[in-house]
């Protein structure tokens, strides 16, 4: 031990208090291996590279080689997870020379693991080492979530979970199966996955012969990997997760919808939990809220400057309708709690009804709409101007009678903030008229709309200019909007391959000046109302996106793959509802 300590002391990779650390540890009791790696500024990839130097072991770059050390499925499904996992050890592709199994390993020093996998196996295996973090990966990678707990679950006892399947109506076996320690740890491992990986959505989904499960990160779904003896136990899954949720595990032909509050690593976890039955099971939708990423600050939404002063002004008035438009998952709950914020004070009362309460604000009375017991939209919003309210939000406004009650909310003194389903900002006027809102009174009490998409930010840690013979040819497409440099992410370990990491508003505001309110009263289309708050200044939502590609912030694909129905609608021109 002691010349290994002077041999890298000597190069560089310790200093001598790192190496009166690891001698103290050592003599206390701990692995050579351990102390090294816990010793102050000391790093594993150095000191691995050293150590495989000196005592003559390979060392293999997993992320760089990956394709060539990656073992088949069947390959892999000789060795044991529970030790790979337990272990940290990962056997790599055969190389065919005969001269047996690469075991890749971060221990130098504690031959145990090595020695459990032959005997195991019966292959005669010897180490290449890799750092631990770049093992976990692989081993995620390619074993899949949940690998060691799946194979005890599969092994003495698989025979009595499948009769669990065959006797779905069982709800005494059925609970007692998802209160298995593998089931339950399983379980925790795709959620545990899903927070590392940001993702908003974990969706698991039965077919015929696999159990699917999908992470939605970055507003794309992605699958994930997990072993595919996976779909013996979706039934046990299925009912773990509604048994965390409060959810009946005995009805499984209606739809049921739940919450699970997680606190992981000291963040409170919300989700919301979705099951519907299909033809070969149940399908489960967790929806993560994730408290601590939730309340931005009006600078954080990424408003272009003339937006974000529009913006400010009118979160100053005294009253009127405030509207955000966009797609399911765009971002507009968002907004509008972003805008809250700003105005919560002391002296004013804000009340908010949402289906559901997404997140609870500080300060905020919150009201969760609940259909059946006929607390509905409109029904609370009655109740709650009898609470003298100053400003109210509202979570989407869905049909006429909600829209109405808004127009008069605003008409007698309430800042009234809402959400409506529309592809632009000039939409919105058109919808509330075609829900049977009279033009004057649309006209009266709209101040403003802001349509919004999230985009996909480039990764900063992959982030490279585009060729420019592929700069030509989009400027050959798009003309003078593309910029003289255009920026692109690579794809690495950071943004999972894909080249993007985190996503930011596009926006498309649009302020209800004299002129528009004169459009909206004569019925103008929404084309209409468009050409003329474009002469005003307002910026469309892929011009919006333009600017963020002039930033070097988003790519030119993700720009219009997220507003072409915007463009798409513009360019055919709006069906025309007046009858003119």
């Amino acid at each position: 031990m002691l010349d290994v300590l002077a041999k890298l002391t000597r190069d560089g990779l310790l200093d001598a208090q790192a190496a009166e650390q690891i001698t103290q540890a050592v003599a206390a009791g701990k692995s050579l291996d351990d102390a090294w790696r816990q010793a102050a500024g000391a790093s594993e990839e150095k000191i691995l590279r050293a150590l495989a130097a000196y005592y003559d072991i390979p060392y293999v770059d997993l992320e760089k080689d990956s394709a060539q050390c990656a073992p088949s499925k069947e390959f892999l499904a000789k060795f044991p997870a529970r030790i790979l996992i337990d272990r940290k050890l990962m056997p790599l592709a055969p190389s065919g020379d005969g001269d047996g199994v690469a075991v890749v390993t971060c221990h130098v020093f504690d031959t145990t693991g090595l020695d459990e996998l032959r005997l195991a196996t019966g292959f005669d295996v010897h180490a290449v080492l890799a750092p631990s973090a770049e093992i976990d990966r692989f081993i995620k990678k390619y074993l899949g979530v949940g690998a060691d707990t799946l194979q005890s679950l599969g092994g003495a006892d698989d025979d009595a979970v499948k009769v669990l399947e065959e006797q779905a109506d069982s709800e005494l076996d059925l609970t007692h199966a998802a209160q298995d320690a593998s089931i339950v740890r399983f379980v925790n491992q795709v959620m545990a996955e899903a927070l590392e990986l940001r993702a908003t959505d974990v969706h698991v989904e039965p077919f015929e012969n696999q159990l699917r499960v999908r992470y939605r990160i970055d507003g794309v779904l992605q699958e994930a990997n997990i072993p595919p003896q996976v779909r013996k136990f979706q039934a046990a899954i299925v009912s773990r997760l509604k048994i965390l949720s409060h959810l009946d595990i005995a009805e499984k032909r209606l739809p049921q919808d739940g919450r699970i509050r997680l606190r992981i690593a000291g963040r409170e976890i919300d989700l919301r939990v979705s099951v519907i039955p299909m033809i070969y099971g149940e399908a489960v939708v967790l929806r993560i809220l994730d408290r601590g990423d939730t309340l931005l600050g009006l600078e954080h939404l990424g408003m272009s400057p003339r937006d974000n002063r529009a913006w400010q002004r009118v979160l100053d008035l005294p009253h009127g309708i405030i509207l955000v438009t966009g797609p399911t998952g765009s971002g507009k709950t968002t907004t509008l709690y972003a805008a809250l914020s700003k105005i919560n004070k002391a002296d004013l009362k804000i009340i908010t009804i949402e289906d559901p309460v997404e997140y609870q604000l500080r300060g905020i009375n919150q009201i969760q709409v609940n259909v059946k017991s006929g607390l509905t939209f409109a029904a609370g919003l009655r109740s709650i101007l009898r609470h003298d309210p100053d400003v109210v939000l509202i979570g989407e406004i869905r049909d006429r009678e909600t829209a109405e009650i808004a127009v008069q909310a605003s008409l007698t003194g309430h800042l009234v903030f809402s959400t409506l389903h529309t592809n632009d900002a000039p939409s919105a006027t058109t919808r509330l008229v075609d829900m049977g809102v009279e033009p004057y009174l649309v006209a009266s009490s709209l101040e403003m709309v802001a349509a919004q998409r999230l985009v996909r930010l480039i990764c900063l840690q992959c982030k490279e200019p585009l060729p420019g013979d592929e700069v030509q040819k989009l400027r050959g497409e798009f003309g003078r909007e593309v910029p003289e440099v255009v920026y692109r992410g690579a794809g690495c370990r950071s943004c999972q391959g894909t080249g993007y990491h985190g996503r930011q508003g596009v926006f498309e505001m649009m302020p209800v000046t004299d002129e528009i309110r004169a459009l909206i009263l004569s019925r103008s289309s929404s084309r209409e109302l468009r050409k003329v708050a474009t002469r005003q200044g307002m910026s469309s939502l892929r011009d919006d996106g333009w600017r963020l590609i002039r930033e070097g912030r988003t790519t030119v694909e993700e720009v219009i793959r997220t507003t072409k129905d915007e463009e798409l609608a513009i360019s055919m021109g709006p069906v025309d509802t007046t009858g003119k």
